[in-house]
């Protein structure tokens, strides 16, 4: 049964818990709605069953959550950590959390903020690790004046560009084009999530002290590994792992048990 939290400027935030024990907050990705998702579900109960408490929430403007609203303009990252901050106080004020992609980096800006997070587990989190001359935060401009604009399409085309094209192509052609349409207003935290460039390195998540696994897959994009090296490097209490899986898409059991040991050391 859907539940729901409220944010802190009132926007309801839709999640699904399963099992008791220490708590799980998943943090979905980029264009991930929980409905429609049955890997990341299936994922949650087989971690409950190792003795969790997992909460899989519709991130703000999908699913059953509420909307993106034109006020967000600006502020699209801190209310995506509003958001989490409220589910981390529904479950009693502290937590374990996993970020999916851009999800990982939206988790690690909630931990320097001081959110009560013991364990992060962040899968492939997609970073530029060379200086991008200031393309990531230019890809947030352009995709907020395109949602603006009313070209929600558009704006997805444009979030994916440096995607294998062959992604886009897919989504393009499938049946959950419409759906990942409508999410647009909620990629432009994604995409502030992940524009690093610009601050020292050595300040870029001073606050995030706690254990911190940066995992990639077997089989993998180019981008992956090193950003997955730099959080293991830059962060006071980071580490990397490999875990198989293919091209940015794990598999339901594997990641149950990756992270019932991780967030099991405790």
């Amino acid at each position: 049964m859907t539940e729901f939290a409220t944010s802190a400027d009132g926007t309801p935030i839709a999640f699904d818990r399963y099992g008791t024990g220490p708590s799980v907050i998943l943090v979905a990705g980029a264009m991930q709605v929980r409905g429609s998702d049955p890997t990341t579900s299936h994922m949650a109960e087989l971690l409950a069953d190792q003795g969790f408490t997992v909460v899989n929430y519709d991130r703000r403007g999908r699913g059953e959550s509420g909307p993106v609203k034109p006020d967000d303009a600006g502020n699209e990252l801190q209310r995506e950590i509003d958001d989490l901050a409220a589910l981390i106080d529904m479950l009693g004020g502290e937590t374990h959390v996993f970020g999916n992609s851009s999800g990982g980096a939206i988790a690690l800006w909630a931990a320097n903020e001081g959110l009560p997070i013991r364990r992060l587990t962040l899968w492939e989190v997609p970073f530029a690790v060379e200086d991008d001359g200031g393309a990531a935060a230019e890809n947030v401009v352009e995709l907020r004046g395109r949602i603006t604009a009313g070209d929600k399409e558009g704006a997805v085309e444009y979030f994916m560009k440096d995607m294998p094209p062959a992604w886009l192509e897919g989504a393009k052609s499938s049946d959950a084009w419409p759906g990942m349409v409508e999410l647009a207003p909620s990629l432009v935290a994604d995409a502030a999530s992940l524009a690093i460039q610009g601050t020292p390195r050595s300040e870029r998540w001073a606050n995030v002290t706690q254990p911190t696994l940066a995992l990639v897959g077997t089989e993998t994009l180019p981008i992956f590994p090193p950003a997955a090296e730099m959080l293991a490097s830059d962060l006071a209490n980071g580490r990397t792992r490999t875990m198989v899986a293919s091209y940015h898409q794990w598999d339901a059991e594997v990641m149950a048990g990756t992270l019932a040991e991780e967030f099991g050391q405790e």
